[in-house]
């Protein structure tokens, strides 16, 4: 028998879904252009090469990778920059930098499902490209709050916690580390997900002795600034991240933000700043997650600065319903068109385009059911009024026009009608 389910980890929409997923799409997409960004996308088919040059260990693992019928090796996009990467890379020369571009696109990944993960979801990206110093980033996470905002959260929902991956490579050149450090972060960032005794072991693993490993972990403990300024000193890191959040702070973002060293983000290209939006419950995993890197032109040896963020789709529906903060959405008819019978059916055709062409949404109905059905449906999909066409009316030139919440109707004459519907 053929499966009639959805591939695992995938998902359909339907019509009420879809109505719920374009909501949100419309506040990042709106927000987005509030900022001055313009939308792009990319194919959803790429090299398999471009992410396993591009990317860390885990996403290379969790691809979607197959040969095609001519033998190369192609992926389904697990994320977006390595192709916004490609895509400056091809026409750098006729873009004028810096770049504020915005897509939602839809990424795979064969990861293990939790709750607010599966292996398809539609995620909002934001990049800024080739603007060097802060500007980028407090402009990125400026959009972030209103996004939030724009959903009906707040900062006592969810926050940012932000940090700076140079600031872990000085934390662990003051252990003395000598391991491959992306493969160390690499392990870091695993401390949500694993016991703190196989982290210990992961680590161990990449070189690390013991005694590194315990001032390592009291170190991650670390609240503030502060008491890791006092630990390494006045490293460039640290000075930077001082200095965006007292930017955010006196942008009205403080209650938003929060320093903590934990926030590795997996990726091998992540070059500065890293942040991630968590709920204030800790129940659920990331809901956005972005950082600074470096977008290269090969060709002249260029490399753009650059700060972007990915946000998805599953785990922010999960946190607004939890919080009971999803819309009611309905369909919207402006009217329904209801013939008596099929003998009305051509002029319900004609009437039903002429509103459409004055810009109304209208929905005809020609399934036959008697009258009382037909106004129960007209109710059931959202219509504010409802068109009958009647036999005796219409022998007159008029129609009956019902309004659907008042529960009253009116005559009109056809051509009076269609001059001002309503």
């Amino acid at each position: 028998m053929t499966d009639l389910q959805p591939v695992r980890g995938t998902r359909d929409f339907y019509p009420e879904e879809l109505r719920l997923r374009n909501w949100l799409f419309g506040i990042w997409r709106e927000t987005a252009l509030r900022f001055g960004f313009e939308e792009y996308d990319t194919c959803v088919l790429e090299s398999e090469a471009l992410y396993i040059r591009k990317a860390g260990d885990e996403i290379t693992e969790q691809l979607y990778s197959f040969a095609d019928k001519g033998g190369r090796r192609l992926a389904l996009r697990p994320e977006l920059t390595p192709s916004l990467a490609r895509m400056i890379y091809q026409r750098a020369r006729q873009l004028r930098f810096p770049l504020k571009w915005f897509a939602i696109p839809q990424c795979f990944r064969y990861e293990r499902m939790t709750r607010g993960r599966k292996r398809e979801h539609f995620q909002w990206n934001m990049d800024i490209v080739g603007q060097a110093g802060q500007i980028a980033e407090i402009e990125l996470l400026s959009a972030l709050v209103t996004g939030l905002e724009a959903m009906g959260l707040t900062s006592a929902h969810v926050r940012i916690h932000l940090s700076d991956r140079r600031l872990l490579d000085a934390v662990l050149d003051h252990l003395d580390v000598t391991a491959d450090h992306l493969r160390v972060m690499i392990v870091i960032d695993k401390r949500d997900k694993v016991t703190p005794e196989t982290l210990d072991a992961l680590l161990v693993e990449q070189g690390l002795a013991p005694a590194q490993i315990a001032r390592l972990n009291a170190i991650m403990r670390m609240a503030t600034l502060a008491e890791i300024k006092a630990e390494l000193g006045a490293v460039p890191a640290a000075v930077d991240l001082e200095n965006l959040l007292g930017s955010l702070a006196r942008m009205g973002y403080g209650d938003w933000v929060h320093f903590d060293i934990t926030v590795v983000r997996g990726l091998s290209y992540y070059t500065g700043t890293v942040f991630e939006v968590r709920d204030r419950g800790a129940k659920l995993r990331a809901i956005a997650g972005g950082a600074r890197y470096l977008s290269q032109d090969l060709d002249a040896g260029v490399q753009y600065p650059a700060v972007g963020f990915g946000f998805g789709d599953v785990v922010i529906l999960e946190l607004l319903a939890d919080l009971k903060l999803l819309p009611a959405l309905e369909r919207q008819i402006d009217f329904a068109v209801i013939p008596f019978s099929p003998a009305e059916h051509a002029k319900a055709l004609e009437i039903g385009q002429a509103l459409r062409r004055a810009g109304l949404r209208v929905d005809g109905d020609f399934s036959g059911s008697n009258l009382k059905r037909a106004l129960q449906r007209a109710s059931e999909i959202g219509a504010a009024r409802a068109v009958l066409l009647m036999p005796e009316e219409l022998a007159r030139g008029e129609l009956v026009v019902r309004d659907m919440a008042a529960r009253s109707e009116r005559r009109a004459t056809i051509a009076a009608f269609l001059a001002e519907p309503r």
